[in-house]
């Protein structure tokens, strides 16, 4: 029940253009969820997993309504955060925080998808800051994961903007788009970032804007 008890609303509202959100998803976030994910199935495809729990291409409500009931158990009985992104308060995307293991571990694995309408404006680094910062600060969690295809530029640029760490290769690790994928394993633990992500990420942001002049 720890998680249950940290799986709370964040928000960073005046980084960027728009807040930007995570709050905890709802069984009524299905047809917007639902509709998101219709409408950016070929900007999703070559990233995702093939998992037929997870609907990406159907237009029926009932996958979603399903999938947000068996997210929330699961947070629940405290093995995942699952969240919307939102950005200035539309439904923007997704962030969960899955694979939570507690004992020696103490460690999470972060996945992430953006409506593309929202794509490169800053929202998924700034949502994945505050998730990292929370699981660290708040929840426990001492190491939190990232797998990512090589070929996915935008999303390891995600990974280099906040400072995950590289460490290395997992051959055929996941099953995307009809094929077995390799993946590249990020990750961050709280000795990292002794003073949080999200400072370090808002810094950045500034010190872009600065040589954008």
């Amino acid at each position: 029940m720890v998680i249950a008890r940290g799986w709370v609303s964040l928000s960073e509202p005046t980084l960027l253009e728009a807040a930007v959100g995570l709050r905890p998803i709802k069984v009524k976030d299905a047809a917007a969820w639902r509709d998101s994910r219709v409408r950016n199935a070929s900007w999703l495809r070559p990233w995702e997993p093939t998992n037929p729990e997870t609907p990406l291409y159907r237009s029926s409500l009932g996958p979603y309504v399903s999938m947000a009931r068996t997210m929330r158990r699961e947070a629940r009985q405290g093995v995942t955060l699952p969240w919307v992104v939102t950005y200035g308060g539309a439904f923007a995307g997704q962030l969960t925080v899955g694979g939570i293991v507690w004992g020696s571990a103490r460690s999470g694995q972060v996945g992430y998808w953006v409506d593309q309408a929202y794509a490169g404006r800053g929202v998924i680094p700034t949502a994945l800051a505050m998730a990292v910062d929370h699981c660290f600060l708040t929840v426990g969690l001492h190491r939190i994961e990232a797998t990512i295809r090589p070929e996915n530029h935008a999303s390891r640029r995600v990974m280099e903007k906040l400072g995950f760490r590289e460490e290395g290769l997992r051959k055929r690790s996941l099953h995307i788009d009809g094929a077995w994928h390799d993946h590249i394993c990020y990750a961050l633990t709280v000795e990292d970032v002794p003073n949080g992500l999200l400072p370090r990420w808002r810094d950045a942001v500034k010190m872009a804007r600065m040589r954008a002049g």
